[in-house]
């Protein structure tokens, strides 16, 4: 059963998936083009990203939708365990937002091109001045309604367990009085782990905690980092504590 899953998924999915990624690469760039770059960022890649969990067996499952609205701005902050975080939040979030992502994958063919074209933004730590610069489109991006997912690990974890969060995407929140929203991501890493390029089939639970509004003074940023960490934390079976 195993040899024939993954002849499946070699032969059969993956050339698929790949057409379908070209696909959405270049409906996103013209629409962006054509002045449609906050629909076309997050609608085309919402239905690729559930082709992909679709078409690999991965069920994903949400709890806790209800406590975010549309038409609210937010600051997702979510564990990273593997690649199909980003497939699982694209499909299943419900909700309009730019990643935070390395500048390396602006690389990758068509995609690359895609996530810049549509207001995506790329995180540049190659100097003090480029970080700077990344930040400050990143507040561009919030002054327009929109909202945001970064994942403050930095990178996927190597073993399922969460790593010490960064502080850029709480400061953010803290910049522009907006709530924090901690997002538990389980499952992803058994699906597909960053030592890997086969899929296990799977179920991947989203949790999408309660908002962690800013008081009338605004965000105390250590606090609401360490808050987070900790709602996202207690969604998580005690192996990936």
């Amino acid at each position: 059963m195993k040899y024939i899953l993954r002849i499946y998924q070699w032969v059969i999915a993956c050339p698929i998936l790949l057409v379908l990624t070209i696909i959405t690469a270049l409906i996103t760039m013209l629409l962006s083009l054509l002045g449609m770059g906050r629909w076309a960022g997050y609608y085309p890649p919402k239905l690729w990203a559930k082709c992909w969990c679709l078409l690999m067996f991965v069920r994903v499952e949400v709890h806790g939708r209800k406590n975010i609205d549309k038409r609210t701005s937010y600051v997702f902050v979510a564990n990273h365990q593997g690649a199909y975080d980003i497939f699982s939040i694209y499909g299943y979030l419900n909700h309009n937002f730019r990643w935070m992502m390395k500048k390396s994958l602006e690389k990758v063919p068509f995609v690359g091109i895609a996530c810049k074209s549509s207001g995506h933004i790329m995180v540049d730590r190659s100097s003090p001045q480029a970080i700077k610069n990344t930040m400050d489109e990143a507040k561009e991006k919030l002054k327009g309604g929109m909202s945001l997912v970064v994942f403050p690990e930095g990178s996927r974890s190597w073993d399922g367990s969460m790593q010490s969060f960064k502080r850029g995407a709480f400061k953010l929140a803290l910049d522009f009085n907006l709530p924090v929203v901690p997002i538990t991501i389980d499952g992803s890493f058994k699906v597909l782990p960053r030592t890997t390029y086969n899929i296990t089939p799977g179920k991947i639970i989203l949790t999408i905690h309660e908002p962690i509004m800013p008081s009338a003074e605004g965000h105390d940023l250590d606090k609401v980092l360490k808050e987070s960490y900790e709602k996202i934390q207690s969604a998580l079976p005690q192996a990936s504590k």
